[in-house]
């Protein structure tokens, strides 16, 4: 059983899941994927400890503290392969940014290959059920181009100037003018 509540955010309303222990889903309004691993209708329920634990821990992150992950129990559903890419995204620090390269070289040691996808591992990223928490936002383009972002572009530049990334060499792909 799943049970669902909301959280208002700076970033717009955002979604939280659990399995009664555990976060499965934190996902921003109208965000691509939204509960798309969870195939049973997920129960209204907001006063239950684990979304208190993650509505705190939100609370901190969005005040520009610097939460650390481990303070919550997390089940993302997936794949071995997609849960491999976001415990590699776990790692990456509060602040800091990332390529899809840099995890597929990471993800090809790991999996005793001399090459991995940069695709692949983008798949995974944008399926990361976790959002924010799990902090996708956290990878770019081996360019700079802001890309593969399911919560949204204007999101994941919000996130990333939260955390006080500097964004001056970074761009909207689309655009291709710099932020």
């Amino acid at each position: 059983m799943y049970y669902r509540t909301t959280y208002p955010s700076p970033v717009g309303l955002i979604t939280l899941a659990c399995d009664g222990d555990n976060i499965v889903g934190v996902w921003n309004e109208g965000q691509k994927y939204h509960g798309a691993d969870i195939s049973v209708e997920m129960i209204e329920k907001d006063d239950m400890p684990v979304f208190d634990a993650v509505k705190k821990w939100l609370d901190r992150y969005f005040a520009g503290k610097k939460p650390a992950i481990s303070e919550l129990t997390l089940a993302p559903i997936g794949g071995e392969f997609w849960k491999s890419v976001w415990t590699i995204l776990c790692e990456i620090p509060y602040g800091e940014i990332t390529t899809y390269g840099d995890i597929a070289k990471k993800m090809a040691v790991k999996m005793n290959k001399e090459t991995m996808s940069s695709q692949a591992v983008g798949g995974a990223v944008g399926h990361n059920p976790i959002s924010i928490i799990i902090p996708c936002h956290r990878v770019v383009g081996a360019n700079g181009s802001l890309t593969g972002y399911a919560g949204g572009l204007k999101t994941k530049v919000k996130l990333l100037e939260l955390e006080g990334v500097d964004m001056s060499r970074l761009f909207v792909p689309t655009k291709g003018t710099a932020l």
